[in-house]
Order: C-alpha cells, then sequence, then structure tokens
C-alpha cells in the first residue's frame, strides 16, 4: 500500500497507521504540517510575545507532553477563524498570534491533497478524538530513527542529552516548551545539527510502543538459558534493540524453539534431578515425593557418618531420567502429558530404588548408632546431624529448650552417639604426648577395642569420657595417664556435642558447644522461668510411671511423682509444719507452656515455707536445706528460744561484735544448731521422719547450741590473739597480706552458718598454723617465702578455677573438697607439730589435683 502511495514514505507510513489505530482525522493534520514550513514567526524584537501567543494552542495538560498536538490545537482554532472570519480579519488574527497566513494556507492546500488522497482510497476519518497513545504510535511509524533516551547520569556539557538511533547523542531545542519536562523517552519530529545537534517538536512516549510500532527492526539478543520453577519450563533472558537503542534490557521468554535439547537437559538436571519444581504440580507427582524421601534419608545418612560417598553422583540419577523420558519431553507441560499415560501402563516407572541410589551399602549406620533424639528426664530432645566442616553446626545438634538448659547432663553429652564417639576416642588417643602415645599404637585397634567395651556396657557415661578413656589406657597397657595428658582442645568442633537453645516459640536464642557457657549466659532467663512455673496437678499413676525411661546411656531415673494433695488444691505457700504430704524426688512442671521435670523444694519464707520447683537437683538441694531449717524452726519454736536465753550469749555477744549484732549471733547459732541436729542425712521426705527427727532433735539442741558458743569464743579469742601478732610484722608485708586473706576466708562475718560444724571445727588448729607461722619467721624469712611458693603453684590454678565455675553458677564439691586439703598443707608446710587428719604435702596435692575429672 504504501508503494501505490505518492508521497513521502515517511508520511505514508504515518498515514497508513493513522487508518488502522482510528486517529486519521489528526495524523493528517499533524503530517501536513510536518510536510510544510514551520507557521510560526518570531520577530527578533518581540520574541517573548510571539512565544507568550504560540502558548495558547498547547491544550489541556495531556497535549502539553506533546508538541505534535500543538498543531492540531493550532489548526482546530485556525478552523473556527477561517470559517467564521473574512479575510482581512483571518490576516488580522494571524498577525495577532505571530502565524503566517501563507504558509497556513500552503498547510491547508497540503491537507487537502492528503485527504483528497485518503478519500480515494476510501479510507475514513475518525469522528471521535484519538487518544494520545493512538496518534502518537501512528507518527513513531515515520520516525522510528529520531527516537532518543534521556542520559541519566550525563553531567556537564552533556547535562540533559538524549541517546538516539545508531549512537547520536542530541538535545531538545532550547525553544522548545517540554524540553526541561519531555520524560525518559521521546519522539522529535526532525534533528538540526548547529552548535549542537538538537530534536526539533518532541513528544513524550512510552518505551513500549516502540516494539509494537516496530517490532520488525528490534534485533533480539538472546541469553543465559536456565530452568524456571514458577513457568516449569527452560526460559532465556531477551535484549531488545532499536538501530542500537535499548528498548528493553532483559525479558524472560521461552526457550524451547531455540534448543529444545537443552530444553530437555535443564529440565531433567534441574527439574527432576535437582527437584526445582513448583510445589503444586510437584504434589501429583508420586514418583518425586518417593525419590526425593531416599535421597533425604541417604543424606542423611551422609551427614551421621560423615562420609560424602554413600549417594550416588547426580549425573547416575540424570542418566536414570533420561534414559526413561522421551525426547520430546522439553518441559513441566510435555512431561505430564507423557507421565500420565506412562505411568497407567507402569505407575513405578519414574522410581529410583535405594540400591540404584548408593554407592556402597551404609552398614553400621542404625537407629541405635545415630539416634535421632536423646532423653534428658523423660523429655525427648532432638539431634540432628550434619557434616559441613567449617560450619557452626557441623556434627550432632542437640535441641535444648530454654527451661533445660541446666538439666543437660554434661558428662554424658561428652560421649556423643555411638556412630561418632569411636572418632572422637582415636582423636583423643592422638592428643597424648609422643612418648608415651606409641604404647596405643595402631591408634585405630585402640580406638575400636574401647568401643567393643562400650558396647559391652563397661563405661559409666554418666562420667567424664576423658576419665573412663584414662582408666581404659591404664587397664590396656599398664600406663597411668594423667588427666592433663589428653587435649580436647587439639580436637575438632564436631567431636563436641553442639547445643542450641530454643525458646517456648521455637525461635533459636543462641548456640555453642560450650555447655557452661550457655547456662551462664541464659541463667537469669531459664531462673525467671522456673519462678513462673506452675505444678502439674495430680494424676492416678499407672503401672508404666512408676519407673521413668532412663536417660540414653544413663541411669535409671524415678518418674516424676504424683504431686501433693495439698498441689492440686494449689496451696503451695504459708507451710508452717509439714501438712503436704510425702516430698516426692520429681515434680511435673509446666515451664513457659511445656510440661517437664522440676526438682521440688522447701523454700524459706520467713515465717513459713512454701514448696517450689527447680530445674536442678542441685540447686533444689541448697534451698531445701534453708526451707528445712526455717519448718524445724517453727516446729521447735520452744527449743528455738530457749537457744536465744542460753547463759553467756550476751557476754559472747560483745566478742562477737566485729562479725555481727546480738540478733545476727542468735540467728547464726539457731541456724547451725539446726543444721547439726536436724539436717543430718537422709533429710526427712515425709510427715513421720520429720516427726521422728524432731523428737530426735529436742534433747540435743540445747548441748550442741552451747558447743557452738563455746567454739564461737574461742574461735574470736584465736583470731584476736593472731591479729596482734600480726601488727607487730610491718616488716614481713607478704606474709601479714596472706594471713589476713586465709583468715578472712576461714572467718567471713556469717561463719556459724556458711561452714559445716566439722570445717568450724578446724578452724582453731588453721589459726594456731598462723601463730606458729609468725613464730617461725624471724629466724627463717628465705624458707617461709620457699613454703609460700610451693604453697601457691597449687593455690592460683584452683582459684582461677574456683572463679570460673562460681561465675558460670556451678557447684564442684571435688574443688570445694580441694579447698580444705590447702589449708592443712599450710598446717603441713608451716606447722608440723600441730599434725594433720591426713598426709598433705606438694607432691600428693598436685597428682590429686591432676587427676580430678574435668
Amino acid at each position: 500500500e504504501l508503494a501505490k502511495l505518492p508521497l513521502d514514505p515517511k508520511i505514508g507510513r504515518m498515514i497508513l497507521a493513522a487508518r488502522d489505530r482510528a486517529s486519521l482525522s489528526e495524523v493528517l493534520v499533524i503530517a501536513a504540517a510536518l510536510s510544510t514550513q514551520d507557521v510560526r514567526e518570531r520577530p527578533p524584537e518581540r520574541q517573548a510575545a510571539a512565544d507568550q501567543a504560540h502558548a495558547r494552542f498547547r491544550g489541556p495538560e495531556e497535549s502539553q507532553k506533546s508538541e505534535f498536538l500543538w498543531y492540531w490545537n493550532l489548526w482546530k482554532a485556525w478552523d473556527e477563524v477561517q470559517r467564521h472570519e473574512s479575510s482581512s480579519k483571518q490576516k488580522a488574527w494571524c498577525k495577532q498570534n505571530f502565524l503566517s497566513w501563507l504558509r497556513l494556507r500552503e498547510w491547508r492546500d497540503v491537507f487537502t491533497q492528503l485527504h483528497t488522497l485518503c478519500t480515494e482510497h476510501s479510507w475514513k476519518e475518525n469522528k471521535e478524538s484519538a487518544s494520545y497513545e493512538a496518534i502518537h504510535k501512528a507518527l513513531l511509524t515515520g520516525l522510528m530513527g529520531h527516537v532518543g533516551c534521556k542520559i541519566e547520569d550525563a553531567s556537564g556539557p552533556a547535562a540533559g542529552s538524549y541517546l538516539g538511533a545508531r549512537g547520536i547523542k542530541f538535545w531538545p531545542h532550547p525553544g522548545s516548551a517540554i524540553a526541561k519536562k519531555a520524560g525518559k523517552w521521546i519522539v522529535c519530529a526532525e534533528l538540526v545539527d548547529t552548535s549542537r545537534l538538537f530534536g526539533r517538536c518532541l513528544a513524550r512516549i512510552e518505551p513500549e510502543w516502540l516494539e509494537e510500532v516496530g517490532g520488525h527492526l528490534l534485533k533480539r539478543n538472546i541469553s543465559e538459558p536456565h530452568w524456571s520453577k514458577a513457568s516449569g519450563a527452560v526460559r532465556a533472558w531477551e535484549r531488545g534493540t532499536l538501530y542500537g537503542l535499548t528498548v528493553y534490557p532483559r525479558r524472560g521468554v521461552s526457550y524451547r524453539e531455540i534448543d529444545p535439547a537443552l530444553c530437555r537437559e535443564l529440565f531433567i538436571r534441574e527439574g527432576l534431578v535437582q527437584g526445582e519444581i513448583a510445589e503444586g504440580p510437584a504434589r501429583g507427582m508420586a514418583f518425586l515425593a518417593h525419590n526425593r524421601r531416599l535421597v533425604a534419608e541417604i543424606e542423611r545418612l551422609e551427614h551421621k557418618s560423615r562420609r560424602p560417598d554413600v549417594l550416588v553422583d547426580e549425573e547416575l540419577i540424570y542418566a536414570f531420567y533420561d534414559a526413561k523420558l522421551p525426547p520430546e519431553v522439553l518441559d513441566m507441560a510435555s512431561f505430564e502429558a507423557w507421565r500420565k499415560a506412562a505411568e497407567k501402563k507402569a505407575p513405578k516407572l519414574l522410581q529410583l530404588s535405594r540400591d540404584q541410589l548408593m554407592r556402597h551399602d551404609a552398614e553400621g549406620i542404625t537407629t541405635d548408632r545415630f539416634p535421632s533424639s536423646l532423653e534428658v528426664l523423660g523429655q525427648k530432645l532432638k539431634l540432628a546431624y550434619l557434616h559441613e566442616p567449617g560450619e557452626a553446626d557441623d556434627g550432632v545438634t542437640l535441641t535444648v529448650p530454654l527451661a533445660m538448659l541446666n538439666q543437660i547432663p554434661a558428662n554424658r553429652c561428652e560421649w556423643l552417639v555411638p556412630g561418632l564417639l569411636e572418632e572422637k576416642v582415636n582423636a583423643l588417643l592422638r592428643t597424648v604426648p609422643q612418648k608415651h602415645r606409641h604404647r596405643l599404637q595402631p591408634m585405630a585397634d585402640s580406638a575400636a577395642a574401647f568401643m567393643e567395651r562400650y558396647d559391652a556396657g563397661e563405661f559409666d557415661t554418666d562420667e567424664p569420657l576423658i576419665k573412663m578413656l584414662q582408666r581404659f589406657v591404664e587397664e590396656r597397657v599398664s600406663l597411668k595417664l594423667p588427666m592433663e595428658s589428653f587435649r580436647p582442645e587439639n580436637l575438632n568442633p564436631h567431636c563436641f556435642m553442639n547445643f542450641r537453645v530454643q525458646d517456648e516459640h521455637g525461635r533459636i536464642l543462641g548456640q555453642s558447644r560450650n555447655l557452661a557457657e550457655l547456662r551462664a549466659k541464659f541463667r537469669d532467663q531459664v531462673a525467671a522461668r522456673f519462678q513462673s512455673a506452675r505444678i502439674v496437678p495430680a494424676a492416678p499413676e499407672t503401672p508404666q510411671q512408676k519407673k521413668a525411661a532412663p536417660p540414653a546411656g544413663g541411669k535409671a531415673v524415678a518418674a516424676p511423682a504424683a504431686a501433693p494433695a495439698t498441689v492440686a488444691e494449689k496451696t503451695l505457700s504459708g507451710f508452717t509444719g509439714w501438712t503436704f504430704g510425702a516430698l516426692p524426688e520429681l515434680l511435673e512442671v509446666k515451664v513457659a507452656g511445656r510440661e517437664i521435670v522440676g526438682f521440688p523444694a522447701l523454700h524459706d519464707d520467713g515465717n513459713s515455707v512454701s514448696l517450689r520447683p527447680y530445674d536442678t537437683p542441685e540447686e533444689a538441694a541448697k534451698i531445701h536445706r534453708g526451707g528445712l531449717a526455717r519448718l524445724f524452726a517453727l516446729e521447735l519454736s520452744a527449743q528455738v528460744k530457749a537457744i536465744e536465753k542460753l547463759p553467756g550469749i550476751r557476754e559472747l555477744a560483745l566478742q562477737f561484735i566485729n562479725y555481727g549484732t546480738e540478733a545476727e549471733l542468735k540467728a547464726q547459732l539457731v541456724t547451725a544448731t539446726l543444721e547439726r541436729c536436724c539436717l543430718l542425712e537422709p533429710l526427712p521426705a515425709d510427715a513421720d521422719s520429720f516427726a521422728k527427727r524432731c523428737q530426735e532433735a529436742k534433747p540435743r539442741i540445747t548441748l550442741v547450741a552451747q558447743e557452738l558458743m563455746r567454739l564461737t569464743g574461742q574461735l574470736i579469742v584465736e583470731h584476736a590473739t593472731l591479729t596482734k601478732r600480726l601488727a607487730g610484722l610491718k616488716t614481713f608485708p607478704d606474709v601479714v597480706a596472706d594471713i589476713n586473706a586465709q583468715v578472712a576466708k576461714l572467718m567471713p562475718k556469717n561463719f556459724l552458718v556458711a561452714l559445716p560444724y566439722e570445717r568450724i571445727a578446724q578452724i582453731p588448729r588453721y589459726l594456731k598454723g598462723a601463730t606458729v607461722r609468725i613464730d617461725k619467721l624471724r629466724s627463717n624469712a628465705p624458707r617461709d617465702g620457699q613454703l609460700m611458693a610451693d604453697w601457691r603453684s597449687l593455690a592460683q590454678p584452683f582459684e582461677r578455677e574456683w572463679l570460673a565455675k562460681a561465675k558460670a553458677g556451678v557447684t564442684d564439691p571435688q574443688l570445694e573438697e580441694f579447698r580444705w586439703l590447702l589449708e592443712e598443707l599450710r598446717v603441713g608446710l608451716f606447722a608440723q607439730e600441730l599434725k594433720t587428719p591426713m598426709p598433705v604435702s606438694v607432691k600428693r596435692l598436685q597428682k590429686i589435683w591432676d587427676s580430678r575429672p574435668r
């Protein structure tokens, strides 16, 4: 059709496009204007007035995005003038609006010719106004070479420039009414090269119009074919350019027709082998769920056994699907059509077998060797396995509810799980010093021998692993190794249990392989949860509840007992006598919505006691002694009052003035007396044993209190004597400081209740030992210094560990015992004549220190 039109091809394309887009009326006018000289006049002396007059024809807001529409608005105004005014008035109107009357007539002549041409071809003009989009799409067909895209980051001289066809750069003409707000994409009627290359008669366009209008001119470059899970097919990225100008940079397109072979390969490799199929379609594929489940099981075996060679290579799985699928299967649509028909004949056609997926048998990877949970006080806590060296959760991870953090058996967790223990034992044996290591060679055999005895149940997994390993080495090769011979700090992280702390909402609060560190970090949060714990009311006991299952690898523990009757009635406080039934060993409590085991204890509330649960037996035992002492004091109130009125107590209070008031002395005497008379093991656990203990204690209370008063007086006198002696040792400040530090630990202000009676009874001897040391000091000061250095060689590591455990809130009975051995060592070193109840020496204590479990 274009060839039949006696027109400039550019104008012809516009008219043909306008015919098809119902915008012929407007485009004929604009095309005629573009075919003639500009009708505007702009005298140099009246440029501002001319611009103002021409601005009247810009039209409504949308028209102001395009200078092409200025011609249409002018045409309508000029048409009205022509129809209603005389020739002279028409000329006057033109002069008033700075328009050339002759050029307007020329414009109309060209329009008439174009209109006649359209009439001859029976092309009808649109009666309704055409849209902005329709008009400019028609104009674009003849102006594709005059399109521009704004250069966003242009600065300096290039600021405001547009990138055009074939790499040209142009600027909107300074006289353009829309130059500063033209938009990102524009089209211009002509490019004029003066001081710069300028575009004249501009209009804002959308880049999508270019593809619709000039799709045949676009060059399409397709790259990066990839599997798309969402569309279930292979897609690629297409980039469209018009004369080198990027119309769209990245558009997803189908790759099916471009490279069918690659589409098939990616569908199998990424869709079927790697399981990258959308959830909806995947639900209908039983074979895929079956194959995924098998692969996941085998991957779990790999993580558990720390062997990444059990699952076959992906290439073998690819080959399986490749052999089954016909060549025409390229995507999900074609696959589903084929599969539904094929599975009617062979339902398991695409199901892989365990043998096909495994390179070799995973012998030894059993539930017994790699359990899925660890049982702690009747609760099954999840164990997860991961073989990713360097990752934070490499190895085995125990998920611990926050409320149970203090109930995790630290020693038991050193043993990991049976399937990982042999590697850890082997690694620990390799840390033994070289001079002893050769006796354990070959290490693999020694580790295997340890595992044989472990499997036979010869080792107590509630004990530290290194302690059992120490015993094993001694029995196997008659070599008694100190604990320091094993260097667990040299092991890889996966040789230690990873603890992941989780709150009641399943949120991960933290994880570490250092259980003590986690307990210290979350101590306050755990305590807060147990303070708000609710004891679960009693329920009828079943035969199965009479004995709870033991923790994995541990000893049996009593099942959580039915709470006393008063518990069910929620009277948990205000007890002034044993009116709450038998005290169970364990209680079932609800902490943060989770039912777990708690350890019951009587809590001292001042004038009464209350029954409360605690998260560890150690914490419960510590609190319970105070609560039980209060209950005895309430029950034996007459005897307690008698203690406070014993003869000589006022005189003793005067001596006690440096340690506390008379009331504090009496309170300490009462507590210490009840401790000796009533709190003897086994502690009463029910009303009968409590009443019996009270009866047994009544005749002893006064005698014990008097003995404590005598001992207290003796201690105060000894302390005063020692203090006077120290005052005369100004030339030995180190010795004075050391003895003062010793006495401060032996006799804190609350020494009567802070220390057991058996220890208090030995303090006079320790104080006398310090006095003897002073007597010897002047005659042989260098020897005192040497003895002090020997003592400190043991005391300093003890104090470091004592402080570390105190900071972590851990009570260690063996450390407590060693503290008193250090006091005995002082006597043995500085005052041998006073004798000690057991043989002590630096060498003996060093041996005890080295052999302690850690």
